[in-house]
């Protein structure tokens, strides 16, 4: 079926504070790939772009953050990904929205990418398309790029003026992208004082450590946190950045922190992965995180919420089987009860335990098959950082589970990143999401509830059940699947007890760092 396609020398031009950009206009849909919201040097803040005369194309996505590490596909099945050309020059950003009309003040919603701190970047999934998240939602879609890994939490502070937030530069690309939007997203048809920002993964605590950021105070006013970002802080103890910067410079024969600044990228990762047996020799890491200092106040599990922090609303949750990839059983409704039974208690390496986990997985979580605990990450920080919130914060904080089980082997319980395409309105580009007319009527109630809050800071949109902010009194939960209902501390009980047996696998990383990773 043939679409209206516009891309002229008129009709989809913006004028942005830096100059005329033009992108391209698909059925109802304008779209604008590949804007550059800021510069910056290695190590240094970003900056904003030089004005330009005439019109710039933004026809193509920019480059994405060099990573440290090889991408290589994997599970394409269960979240397709894109590969793209990487690039220091990496500070760009998407927009997708309905009009060009500046009044009409629609509800942004900006995207930060999953990954944490290290990886991804803003078309990595192809569940990361705004243009259906724009349609049916009314609104304007924000999705970008930032500095990661080395390049953007690397802490030189000791070496120089110049680099006295390096350990943030990263985060510092993201206010940059935020100032962008406040400044430019009127001419999208977007509302500056409407933008709510979300993420997934470890790129959840990019949400968090932004409302501890008094920078960013003001460029956003609600959050989304998906699969991650909630819990305590996973890294602690000392930084050793400077002892670092000092083993790389000598291994790349400089004199002073210049050869950091200068050496190309892939020169600068192999003398990285040369000096990591001194590293680990002498217990260093690299912690590639936000640095606590006068710009960034640090995370509220360790400093408390500031006050600005404390009049965001949050939306929280996880999908019921984060850690699925691993721990997926095929046809697990066909294999009797007793057999699933066993292999649970062997799961937990038959843990006396194990009988009162079972049993109260099975009031939790009722109908949900008993292996679906050999994915299952500890929920409890999730409900304890809703109840934190909750208790010390004005704004309403809600709490969600997902936990459809899509046609795959039999039945597969959402793992990490499968809910994604639902927030999105994408299941259409994401094959597995298809083939169960129920995925349509998920789709709409967790992407309903998404667009809802963003608009009003409520998730409860209408055709869904009603859904209660999360209170110390009133732990309520939205359970999201084929029918989703909101239930009342339901499984709380269940979560404190499956975590002493299964604490959740990153928490091992909070009392023991890992030494360095690559």
């Amino acid at each position: 079926m043939i679409k209206q396609f516009e891309c002229g020398t008129s009709g989809t031009i913006v004028e942005t504070k830096a100059g005329k950009i033009r992108g391209f206009k698909l059925e109802s849909t304008y779209t604008f790939h590949g804007i550059k919201y800021a510069e910056a040097k290695r190590f240094q803040q970003p900056t904003p772009v030089q004005p330009w005369e005439g019109v710039q194309d933004a026809l193509w996505y920019g480059h994405v953050a060099p990573l440290m590490s090889l991408n290589s596909p994997a599970m394409d099945l269960l979240i397709p990904h894109r590969f793209w050309p990487e690039s220091e020059d990496c500070l760009y950003l998407n927009v997708w929205t309905q009009s060009l009309d500046k009044e009409s003040k629609k509800p942004v919603m900006v995207w930060l990418h999953g990954g944490g701190y290290s990886a991804g970047s803003s078309i990595e999934m192809v569940a990361y398309d705004g243009d259906n998240l724009s349609k049916y939602g009314d609104c304007v879609v924000v999705t970008i790029n930032h500095r990661l890994n080395i390049l953007g939490y690397f802490d030189l502070s000791s070496y120089g003026e110049r680099f006295a937030n390096s350990g943030n530069a990263g985060q510092a690309d993201i206010v940059a992208a935020l100032e962008w939007v406040r400044d430019n997203i009127a001419g999208f048809g977007g509302d500056p004082d409407n933008v709510t920002i979300f993420s997934q993964s470890g790129g959840g605590g990019k949400v968090l450590s932004l409302m501890q950021t008094p920078a960013a105070d003001g460029l956003f006013h609600r959050g989304i946190l998906m699969s991650g970002g909630a819990g305590k802080p996973m890294f602690r103890g000392e930084r050793h950045d400077k002892e670092i910067a000092q083993l790389l410079i000598e291994q790349l024969g400089g004199e002073d922190v210049s050869v950091l600044e200068t050496v190309p990228f892939d020169k600068l990762v192999e003398a990285y992965n040369a000096i990591s047996p001194k590293m680990a020799e002498n217990g260093w890491f690299a912690m590639w995180a936000p640095l606590a200092n006068d710009w960034y106040v640090g995370d509220p599990w360790e400093v408390g919420y500031t006050e600005h922090a404390k009049t965001i609303p949050l939306m929280v949750g996880t999908v019921i089987a984060e850690m699925g990839f691993a721990a997926n059983t095929p046809n697990k409704d066909d294999i009797p009860v007793e057999q699933r039974v066993t292999m649970v208690k062997e799961h937990f390496e038959n843990k006396p335990e194990a009988d009162k986990v079972i049993e109260l997985f099975r009031k939790a979580y009722p109908g949900k098959n008993e292996l679906v605990l050999k994915g299952l990450s500890n929920r409890a920080d999730i409900l304890e950082f809703c109840e934190k919130h909750a208790k010390e914060c004005s704004a309403n904080i809600y709490c969600y589970l997902f936990t459809y089980d899509f046609p795959y082997d039999g039945g597969m319980p959402a793992w990490h990143c499968s809910d994604i395409p639902y927030a999105f309105h994408n299941i259409d580009k994401v094959a597995i999401c298809n083939g169960n007319l129920a995925s349509e009527d998920l789709q709409e109630a967790y992407f309903g509830a998404y667009v809802q809050f963003a608009r009003t800071g409520d998730p409860n949109a209408p055709g869904l059940a009603k859904w209660p902010a999360f209170t110390p009194d009133c732990k309520a939960t939205m359970f999201f699947d084929e029918k989703s209902e909101a239930r009342i501390d339901a499984d709380t009980e269940f979560n404190i007890e499956h975590g002493k047996i299964s604490p959740n696998p990153f928490a091992a990383m909070a009392k023991k760092p890992v030494k360095v990773t690559f």
